[in-house]
């Protein structure tokens, strides 16, 4: 089963059925499906032929999502780069995965729907490369992961039953199409004949009104992005009670933004989504209110355990049906992420008694102090509920005499004092009196990934 056939289906079985939405466009699956043919043809006259890279440098525009089908039904690779790093960064993307065809303007998606039908890929091995993702670089240059037609149909079914979606269910596309979330939402809305309500750019308002025009039932999106929808001044001016299904992922959810968003949107479903661009689905918890920030159990298409060497990082079988099968001409990343027919995640792992899975940490980003382990997710839930904070990163400085010291960056939406956010951490029963920071700073933002994810990294690199 090729993703080719998957649009096909879906074309054939509900025609008429609302497919994608952006500014002023209104697209079927019958429309999104000769669209793609057309697009395939048009790729095809400039020489880009099954298996060759197409490069797409655009942001969540419906041109994008035409343009993905596009490949797939030709069975070229769609290889999605941000538009936001840097010209050098995205040069080198480019010229790593060899791309035959780089569009960077919607105007070259609607020259090449100039084109005649193309009969379509339809007999493509689902073994083949459908997409090539490239991870956000923020160890390293960034790298390309290959997945296949098989893994990527995978994914977008493990997202159906994971997620709770129901057929011609309408989701909020505005995580960006390069990313693993953005790009598997857009596959999951096609396999129930769901409709994709394109979002370019982020902006909280704007989202709400999506949210109430189209009546979307479906968000998945980062935390930061939660938080600035349901702290947004005029939140309660928009309906947004269609709203039946949340899932978050790419990173930890604080218990305190956890309780906000329930009690804003008071989701049926509130789901970690616990994954990667490498295997798209470790883990899932689909009752947050109950558990804030448990990633819960293993994925229908998961196996994991903790490895039993050194500090509990999380591993995941590669017999999963949504695994890569590896880097992009990265022999070296190959050797150093998979080993023994397991997926290191870089992810520190514990289970409570319930066996459910919590994330706390990542193993670069362990604070060694005094020589007791202290793990950032868990000093950041307590700063997370004091009053005024709005974001908080936790990291670790050089220290001569404890070896590393507990640094916390702070972003507040009122004055605030470092005597008081240690007074909150003091009062609190969930961490321990030695794990609390021994400094604040005040910033007026944090720095993020394209997606949205902190990059403790540079904050690290700060302290040095």
């Amino acid at each position: 089963m090729n993703l080719a056939l998957s649009l096909l289906y879906a074309a054939e079985r509900g025609p008429d059925a609302a497919a994608l939405v952006g500014e002023n466009v209104r697209l079927t699956f019958a429309q999104v499906r000769e669209r793609a043919a057309r697009i395939a043809e048009g790729l095809a006259l400039r020489g880009v032929v099954p298996g060759d890279r197409v490069a797409c440098v655009l942001a969540n525009e419906p041109e994008t999502v035409e343009l993905y089908w596009g490949c797939q039904w030709l069975g070229a690779v769609f290889v999605p780069l941000s538009h936001r790093i840097s010209d050098a960064e995205l040069e080198y993307c480019i010229a790593d995965s060899g791309a035959a065809v780089v569009v960077r303007q919607p105007g070259e998606v609607a020259e090449l729907v100039a084109a005649d039908e193309h009969p379509g890929a339809l007999d493509r091995s689902d073994r083949e490369a459908a997409i090539q993702l490239y991870t956000s670089g923020t160890t390293g240059k960034p790298k390309g992961v290959p997945r296949s037609h098989r893994a990527e149909r995978a994914s977008g079914a493990s997202q159906v039953v994971h997620h709770g979606l129901h057929h011609s269910h309408r989701t909020l596309g505005v995580m960006p199409l390069y990313h693993t979330m953005g790009i598997h939402s857009l596959l999951a809305a096609s396999l129930v004949g769901g409709c994709f309500i394109a979002q370019p750019a982020w902006d909280p308002e704007r989202a709400l009104r999506l949210i109430e025009r189209e009546r979307v039932d479906t968000l998945y999106l980062a935390p930061t992005l939660f938080y600035d929808l349901v702290h947004h001044p005029r939140f309660v001016d928009f309906d947004t009670s269609t709203v039946r299904a949340v899932a978050y992922a790419g990173a930890p959810m604080t218990s305190a933004l956890v309780e906000r968003v329930g009690q804003a949107l008071d989701p049926e479903i509130f789901v970690n989504h616990y994954g990667s661009t490498e295997i798209y689905t470790f883990s899932v918890q689909r009752a947050q209110r109950a558990k804030p920030g448990c990633a819960g159990a293993p994925a229908l298409n998961a196996r994991l355990r903790l490895d039993p060497q050194g500090e509990g990082e999380i591993l995941c079988h590669m017999s999963s049906d949504e695994a890569f099968t590896g880097y992009w001409n990265r022999p070296d990343a190959d050797e150093n992420a998979i080993r023994d027919g397991w997926y290191h995640t870089g992810d520190v792992g514990r289970l409570d008694d319930d066996g459910d899975l919590w994330v706390v940490g990542r193993v670069d980003d362990m604070i060694v102090s005094g020589g007791e382990n202290i793990h950032p997710v868990e000093v950041e839930d307590v700063l997370a509920r004091a009053r005024g904070v709005r974001e908080v990163a936790v990291v670790g400085a050089p220290d001569d005499r404890w070896g590393q010291r507990v640094v916390a960056y702070v972003v507040t939406d009122a004055a605030l004092t470092a005597d008081e956010l240690d007074a909150h951490c003091l009062a609190s029963d969930t961490v321990a009196r030695f794990k609390r920071p021994r400094e604040y700073r005040f910033v007026a933002d944090l720095p993020k990934s394209a997606s949205g994810k902190i990059l403790r990294r540079m904050l690290r690199d700060d302290e040095t």
